[in-house]
């Protein structure tokens, strides 16, 4: 994909911004119809990928959070079977609990961490992705509208036809007789 789709949505803002006004045509401009049209396509194509990011960052923090897991299951699985061997006396067997019991807060601490680090960061992508979906959303409406109006009046999105029958057209062109 060339562009991202917040390089797409300032293009489109700056064709809308820069088009020529329409004489007495109250807000109305002339675009590049295939430019315009060629960028929603661009940005139409590369929603997707943006989507299958968030997925793939979605599924990159389960299996972090499961890896997480397991390391931890390991680390105390070691620390029991440690434990085990040490039964012999019965010192040796407080402290191999004690380390056992302290590796497993220690793990149980890194898994939480961990997890709360992922959580962030996919939290965080995805609340960029909602707002460049969003964004982009705004500005396709904002186009459609726009081109609707440049299309002799069709009711924008939320117009109804009575409320786009309210406006005035423009006064008809006086063309002299000539005869």
């Amino acid at each position: 994909m060339e562009n991202s789709s917040l390089e797409i949505i300032e293009q489109l803002y700056q064709i809308v911004a820069e088009a020529w006004g329409v004489p007495l045509g109250n807000e109305k401009c002339i675009i590049e119809r295939e430019k315009v049209l060629s960028l929603l396509d661009e940005l139409k194509s590369g929603l997707p990928v943006e989507l299958a990011e968030a997925r793939r960052l979605v599924n990159s923090r389960n299996e972090f959070i499961n890896s997480a897991r397991k390391e931890a299951e390991a680390m105390r699985a070691q620390a029991e079977e440690q434990s085990r061997r040490l039964v012999d006396e019965k010192e040796i067997m407080r402290t191999a609990r004690q380390r056992a019991a302290d590796m497993v807060a220690s793990a149980e601490h890194r898994s939480r961490e961990l997890m709360r680090v992922a959580s962030g960061f996919l939290d965080d992508a995805l609340r960029r992705t909602e707002e460049a979906v969003s964004a982009s959303l705004e500005e396709v409406r904002t186009a459609r509208d726009g081109f609707r109006s440049a299309m002799g009046g069709a009711p924008s999105a939320g117009e109804t036809e009575e409320e786009s029958a309210e406006q005035p057209d423009a006064p008809e062109e006086i063309v002299p007789d000539i005869h």
